[in-house]
C-alpha cells in the first residue's frame, strides 16, 4: 500500500510565501509523476504543478512565475514552493503520486493542507 502525507500549510499574508512538501511512502518500485492540487470553497479541484520523473514541470497560468515544483526522488518527496501568495491561492492543497509498486500502479491522493493567504 502507498500512500502520502502533505504538510507545510498555514496562514500567511498576501505577498508572503509558503513551502508545501509532500512524501509518498509504503511498497514503492517506481514513482512517475508527481503534483498539487488545490480546492477552494465552492469551486472545483484544479491542478496547480505537476513534475515528472525526468524533471519535467508543467503549471497552472494562474501560478507560473510564482509557485515552483521540485522533487527529491531519492526521498520520494515533491515540494511546492508558493511566493507572493495572493488571497485567490487559499485553498486546500492536495498532492497526487502516480507510480508503481512491484505488483501494479498506484494514484494517490493525500488528505490535504490548508493555506490561507489574508491579512
Amino acid at each position: 500500500q502507498v500512500r502520502v502525507q502533505e504538510s507545510g500549510g498555514g496562514l500567511v499574508q498576501p505577498g508572503g510565501s509558503l513551502r508545501l512538501s509532500c512524501a509518498a511512502s509504503g511498497s514503492i518500485f517506481r514513482i512517475n509523476d508527481m503534483g498539487w492540487y488545490r480546492q477552494a470553497p465552492g469551486k472545483q479541484r484544479e491542478r496547480v504543478a505537476i513534475i515528472t520523473s525526468g524533471g519535467s514541470t508543467n503549471y497552472a497560468d494562474s501560478v507560473k512565475g510564482r509557485f515552483t515544483i521540485s522533487r527529491d526522488n531519492a526521498k520520494n518527496t515533491v515540494y511546492l514552493q508558493m511566493n507572493s501568495l495572493k488571497p485567490a491561492d487559499t485553498a486546500l492543497y492536495y498532492c497526487n503520486t502516480l507510480g508503481t509498486t512491484t505488483m501494479q500502479t498506484f494514484d494517490v491522493w493525500g488528505q490535504g493542507t490548508q493555506v490561507t493567504v489574508s491579512s
